[in-house]
């Protein structure tokens, strides 16, 4: 691949970042374990989304140490609403690494950081260049279409073979401030060579050097083969309540929401004198019901199409029902203590 930037224009990309960067709390630091975290935080979830969770999780996680040590529930709960619970969880388990390993220190290369549970590429180089001022390259979405659009590739930007070679072509450009450059690509790509609407050249420091301004390409740049589309699963949720006890079930420690709490629910859109006998099969007699509203939420590769319905049941005595699995939670404990997947905010409010 020829080469991406000039010198010229790698110094023009880092006055314009210094200039222009956006205010956020993880670049105020060169803490590595609260870079990651950001990281981590920002992996498929908005900045503006991210910033309260960043703040009230390191209230209760300053440390790698207390994240290593924080009880599970509490761990899910801190992350309830973020989403792909398989981030908070894979982050634990480094910082335990972290722990074991490295003396609660972050390891300070690329490589090293890069053997981490959860760390990618990116993430490695995102880490190591904000953290420590390794001369690697960070390489994400943003960045990958900046690049794309600045050289005219037309290489697929899905495919690990474009990547790798995004990251060969950037290595011998990093300046000193690894850091800055990699934000500052970053930071094109999220405010200004942006994915959805009119990429804003007029504002952008690589306009002199970029195939796609010169030759108005960013409609069809970067390529990106399509994705397959999501699989639709109808599903009946079920707030099943007892008084001010609500229903709860576990899901398996495998698969799609792993082990998080759920409110119970069965594939398939059910008529409501079929959710009236599936009441009485799991053990319980209803005495009221009521269809809600309609939701849908998507994963990475499924759709849930979800309709609802409220059953008030006889009141039960204990806590755990044990011909249905089920556990009834006291509302205000499951608001305090339960993390319900953010697939199911839609019926949060009737809790």
């Amino acid at each position: 691949m020829k080469q991406l930037l000039s010198a010229g224009a790698v110094d023009a990309l880092l006055a314009w970042y210094r200039e222009n960067k956006r205010d956020l709390p993880w670049r105020h630091t060169r803490d590595p374990y609260r870079i990651w975290l950001s990281e981590i935080m920002l992996q498929q979830t908005r900045v503006e989304a991210v910033k309260p969770y960043y703040a009230r999780f390191l209230e209760t996680c300053p440390t790698v140490k207390a994240l290593a040590e924080l009880d599970e529930e509490r761990l899910l709960k801190l992350w309830e609403g973020l989403g792909y619970y398989s981030r908070v969880r894979n982050l634990q388990k480094a910082a335990r690494t972290v722990m074991e390993q490295y003396d609660g220190s972050m390891p300070s290369t690329y490589e090293e950081l890069r053997k981490l549970t959860g760390i990618g590429d990116y993430t490695a180089g995102a880490i190591a260049s904000i953290a420590f001022g390794v001369r690697v390259p960070a390489v994400d979405g943003n960045v990958l279409r900046v690049l794309s659009r600045v050289s005219g590739s037309r290489a697929d930007i899905a495919q690990q073979s474009t990547k790798d070679g995004m990251r060969q072509a950037l290595l011998p450009l990093i300046p000193e401030a690894a850091g800055d450059f990699n934000q500052a690509l970053i930071e094109i790509g999220a405010t200004v060579c942006v994915p959805n609407g009119e990429a804003k050249c007029a504002m952008c420091p690589l306009a002199s050097e970029c195939v796609a301004a010169k030759e108005h390409l960013t409609d069809e740049l970067p390529v990106r083969s399509a994705k397959k589309p999501r699989r639709i699963q109808p599903m009946t949720v079920l707030i099943i309540r007892d008084g001010d006890r609500t229903a709860l079930r576990k899901r398996p420690p495998t698969g799609l929401l792993a082990g998080l709490y759920e409110l119970p629910n069965v594939v398939g859109h059910l008529g409501e004198d079929e959710v009236l006998s599936h009441i009485r099969f799991l053990g319980f007699e209803p005495l009221r019901i009521e269809r809600l509203d309609d939701a849908k939420h998507i994963f990475t590769h499924i759709e849930w199409h979800m309709i609802a319905y409220a059953v008030r049941i006889t009141p039960e005595f204990d806590g755990y029902h044990g011909a249905s699995g089920l556990l009834l939670v006291q509302n205000d404990d499951l608001h305090a203590n339960y993390a319900i997947p953010s697939a199911f905010s839609a019926y949060v409010k009737y809790l």
